[in-house]
């Protein structure tokens, strides 16, 4: 498991379930889009994102009312306009204390844009940090427009 400090941490509630009684996956997704954007603006300081793809999210694990929710993120890849992030799910079990599962994990892609709504290039407060981050990235360069 994960041995970082999450972005997120969240005891989800009765409010959040499904007719089964579980947490609906629309809240999970969510809160990944939250603590990606949360990633995206720590590492770049920019001020406007907006989320283009959300790539392929599997559960793996029900999460269940009273699960303490932890969301872990890691920056991919930083581009011109561009930055993905990786978001990272986990569910202690309120019934069995320090118990933790993966839930899911999913890629997000973000693009800053100006007060207008254009895409802007992203200005990194150390210009060093994109190339590290292209040095260790598994996500191929992707044209905006085809996400």
């Amino acid at each position: 498991m994960n041995s970082s400090e999450p972005v997120i941490r969240i005891t989800l509630l009765p409010r959040d379930t499904n007719s089964q009684g579980t947490i609906f996956g629309g809240v999970i997704l969510s809160y990944i889009d939250i603590a990606g954007a949360i990633e995206a603006h720590r590492r770049t300081r920019m001020e406007r994102f907006v989320t283009v793809a959300m790539r392929e999210v599997i559960f793996h694990h029900p999460v269940f009312v009273g699960d303490l929710v932890s969301f872990y993120t890691e920056t991919v890849r930083i581009g011109t306009t561009s930055i993905t992030v990786r978001v990272t799910v986990e569910a202690e079990r309120l019934t069995k204390i320090g118990e933790r599962v993966r839930v899911t994990e999913a890629e997000v892609v973000y693009v800053a844009v100006d007060e207008k709504g254009r895409k802007t290039p992203i200005k990194l407060p150390d210009e060093k940090a994109r190339v590290e981050s292209a040095d260790h990235t598994s996500a191929p360069e992707r044209n905006v427009s085809e996400v």
